[in-house]
């Protein structure tokens, strides 16, 4: 039986253009920092994949600093960029939120940033501030108003740091037009293998506090031997992702639409969250009042459908979701499961999940109406 799987926001299959590049980086075997022909071979390489990363969002390849993910990246930034005040909006990755001390920016019940509240706490103090704002959520595909965060920001004298971790590859990205002065990405997100991202700095010869020591690596802003087939797997992804994404977008909408549509058919009752608001074309959160999360889940496993519950970065546990919990979700929040379409996604796996789904719910309802 294939698994529907429905789990892209975790991660997305690698892409067989990412898995070639992975296996040709693998045979060049050299140290990109050697001087013989092996190590020049590596270097070309990994110089080609800064150009490639860097297009997928309109930066300078200078500014492109690899690292081990985007947890890493987005340390990088929060503690490498020198602003002693860091604000983060309340539905952040758990990477930015755990990275520093943040003081918390409320979010509205679509998960989308409080800009008044921002604009109040950046003017109480006049201390060096970063605002952290991703560009979508991981677990509602909530846009983010990141242009405005940045003109209120820059008002006020701070730094914005950007997670864009779920938007490449899925909307059109520049770092220019955003505005922010870094991006985090994320490789395994694309289609990409694991273990590889990137901070990006849209003025490459900004000042950023190395994390790591050592080496003069990443332009002596990330020390260690470069992870050389991960970034050629890297740059593979972004330049399949950067190709017909606007085709490749709306084919992940209609998909999305119909799998909330057969949901909603089945189960009248069910909660879309950040229904209204501006969201990735791939991302669906879903509620069914009263059903557990946790036993949705694992249905849903069985019946060969993947899907996760709120973001999968707390080692297999299914945890509330603090974004769910920000928007004013309250018990509802322990009911929330996310379906995330990707690149290899298929009408077949919508299907499935509603062909799965339909019992479950039915069962659901039939104990809810026995209980009344």
């Amino acid at each position: 039986m294939r698994t529907a799987y429905l789990d892209h926001n975790a991660t997305s299959p690698i892409r067989p253009e990412a898995a070639e590049a992975v296996a040709r980086a693998l045979a060049i075997g050299g140290n990109p920092s050697s001087v013989h022909a092996a190590g020049r071979a590596a270097r070309r390489l990994i110089d080609d994949s800064r150009d490639a990363v860097a297009a997928l969002v309109g930066a300078d390849p200078a500014g492109v600093i690899f690292t081990s993910g985007a947890t890493e990246a987005n340390a990088l930034a929060l503690r490498g960029l020198g602003r002693s005040r860091v604000l983060a909006s309340a539905v952040e990755h758990p990477s930015v939120l755990k990275a520093a001390a943040a003081e918390t920016v409320p979010v509205d019940g679509d998960g989308v940033i409080d800009l008044a509240a921002l604009e109040a706490m950046l003017a109480r103090s006049h201390e060096p501030a970063l605002v952290a704002v991703m560009l979508a959520n991981n677990e509602t595909g909530a846009i983010q108003p990141v242009p405005e965060v940045v003109g209120i920001a820059r008002a006020h004298g701070a730094l914005v740091h950007c997670d864009a971790v779920q938007a490449a590859g899925r909307m059109e990205l520049d770092i220019r037009a955003l505005g922010v002065d870094s991006l985090a990405l994320s490789a395994h997100k694309l289609g990409g293998p694991m273990g590889v991202g990137a901070l990006i700095l849209a003025d490459p010869d900004a000042r950023l506090s190395p994390m790591l020591a050592g080496g003069a690596q990443e332009m002596r802003r990330r020390a260690g031997t470069e992870n050389l087939p991960g970034i050629a797997g890297f740059a593979a992804a972004a330049r399949d992702a950067v190709s017909g994404m606007e085709a490749e977008s709306l084919r992940q909408r209609e998909l999305r639409d119909r799998l909330e549509a057969l949901a909603r058919g089945i189960a009248p009752s069910l909660v879309v969250f950040a229904a209204d608001a501006d969201r990735l074309p791939n991302t669906s959160c879903l509620a069914l009042p009263g059903l557990p999360a946790r036993t949705l889940v694992i249905a849903l496993d069985l019946a060969g459908v993947a899907v996760s519950a709120g973001a999968a970065c707390s080692s297999g546990r299914v945890e509330t979701s603090h974004v769910l919990a920000a928007m004013g979700a309250g018990e509802l929040a322990g009911s929330a499961i996310r379906a995330s379409l990707g690149w290899n996604s298929r009408t077949e796996d919508v299907e499935a999940f509603a062909a799965a789904f339909a019992p479950i719910a039915r069962r659901h309802d039939g104990r809810a109406a026995q209980a009344a």
